[in-house]
């Protein structure tokens, strides 16, 4: 008997494997896919792949405004989409290593939980049944596939990120039904390559719960860039190459794709698993409390089947904390300082309290600077738009951070710190900022009192 089975090799169950087997535990991990789950094959890694590349190929078009020429600036479809197999391929391998190195035993199979047996689970994979002392599910999520008249009738004209992903040839008109995180990534990739994109969203805004006043900036490049929205309008039809919709207006309107992407949001995989067997308390995803435990002793899960927050670095932390309760080392879950990123061309990030979360709130005070404070900014991005935008609470703590403007997927790192660990102004003014950087716009939007 393992002391340990985990289903399921995402971001949550292998960094879950890893921590386990080095800590000494006898650790099974079941992947009926490859390791590394939708965020490393179908979601987050090749994304960005292909975002870095039209990113370059973005600079390489407008590197003018730099003092520098590039004739004939060209993107190779293809050639892009084979360089982010390969690093897809290096990356997946990379945690093959991994499992390897930490003696964890991996089994390529779908797993389907038998129920309780004495002193633990049994687990049936293939033609073999295993047994351990305790249970971690990070089973992950799917895309959502709602029931819109003529959507399976339409074929694979509707794709979702899935497919999309092994795209041979790049759409001339894609119209994406979503104007989220993963719908507006796609918008970004593909209006840079040349595609005429179109998205539409039932939200009177892109990019849901993020910062209102980022997203309506972001909104506004993209606009500038080419890109139809639609906000506010309900898909009610989707007629072969036409995604039927009506405006809030109540007009019905049709929008052409040679492509259409369905981007509507991610349900939490808890069927098909056997889960039922355990008796586990369940509602969007599984119900867990701040040590990941459900509500059967022994029984963790962590990641997007819990449907809380559907992150590839949250599904890790949660891992880290199943394990550490598993261990016995004080731990508990934390979700005030969860970052999220959009990785399009500006780039935005957030953590912490959003404005509208705090409308009506005296006690709040919005710090805000365009991103043109920081000198490398300026020197970077020419023409550039950005902000950067704190949160204040009479404690004169920093409660949340929004900004758009590149590089902030990688600044936002230091607002998270600051948020996880209620840094007060003047705590955070003490720290050196390095300069030039553009990171700097946080000290400078500090002192904009």
């Amino acid at each position: 008997m393992y002391q340990l089975a985990i289903i399921g090799g995402g971001p949550g169950g292998y960094v879950a494997a890893e921590k386990a087997a080095k800590a000494g535990l006898s650790v099974i991990l079941f992947e009926r896919k490859e390791l590394g789950g939708v965020c490393l094959n179908e979601g987050c890694i090749p994304t960005k792949t292909l975002l870095y590349s039209a990113k370059l190929y973005d600079y390489a078009r407008h590197a003018d405004k730099y003092g520098v020429s590039v004739e004939g600036a060209s993107l190779d479809f293809g050639a892009v989409m084979k360089r982010k197999e390969k690093v897809v391929k290096k990356l997946v391998g990379g945690i093959k290593v991994r499992m390897r190195n930490a003696a964890v035993e991996v089994v390529r199979e779908e797993a389907v939980i038998q129920g309780p047996v004495p002193g633990g689970f049994a687990i049936q994979a293939g033609d073999a049944t295993y047994e351990a002392e305790k249970l971690l599910i990070c089973t992950g999520s799917e895309a959502v596939v709602p029931p819109i008249p003529g959507l399976k009738e339409a074929g694979d004209v509707v794709v979702t990120n899935r497919e999309i992903l092994a795209l041979t040839e790049a759409p001339q008109k894609l119209v994406i039904i979503g104007g989220g995180v993963i719908g507006m990534e796609f918008a970004s990739f593909f209006q840079s390559i040349g595609t005429e994109v179109t998205v539409i969203e039932m939200l009177p805004k892109i990019l849901g719960p993020m910062d209102d006043e980022v997203s309506a900036m972001l909104q506004a490049q993209y606009a500038k860039k080419g890109v139809v929205f639609h906000l506010g309008c309900k898909v009610v039809a989707v007629e072969g190459n036409e995604v039927v919709y009506e405006t809030p207006e109540g007009a019905t309107e049709r929008a052409f794709g040679d492509r259409i992407l369905l981007s509507v949001g991610r349900r939490a995989n808890i069927r098909g698993f056997g889960l039922e067997s355990l008796g586990v308390e369940t509602g969007r995803g599984i119900v867990v409390d701040g040590h990941m435990q459900t509500s059967v002793p022994g029984v963790y899960a962590a990641g997007d089947v819990t449907a809380f927050s559907m992150l590839a670095h949250t599904a890790s932390r949660e891992a880290e904390v199943a394990v550490n309760h598993m261990l016995g080392i004080p731990d508990e879950m934390a979700y005030d300082a969860i970052p999220g990123i959009v990785y399009t061309n500006p780039e935005v990030a957030g953590v912490g309290l959003t404005e509208q979360e705090c409308a009506g709130r005296e006690d709040i005070r919005i710090l805000k600077l365009p991103m043109a404070y920081s000198g490398r900014f300026v020197a970077e991005n020419e023409r550039g738009e950005g902000l950067c935008k704190l949160l204040v609470d009479s404690q004169n703590q920093v409660v949340g951070a929004h900004m758009l403007g590149n590089p902030c997927s990688e600044i936002i790192l230091s607002a998270a710190m600051a948020v996880s660990r209620r840094l007060t102004v003047e705590d955070w003014l003490q720290v050196v900022f390095p300069h030039p950087t553009v990171g700097e716009i946080l000290k400078e939007t500090l002192l904009s009192v």
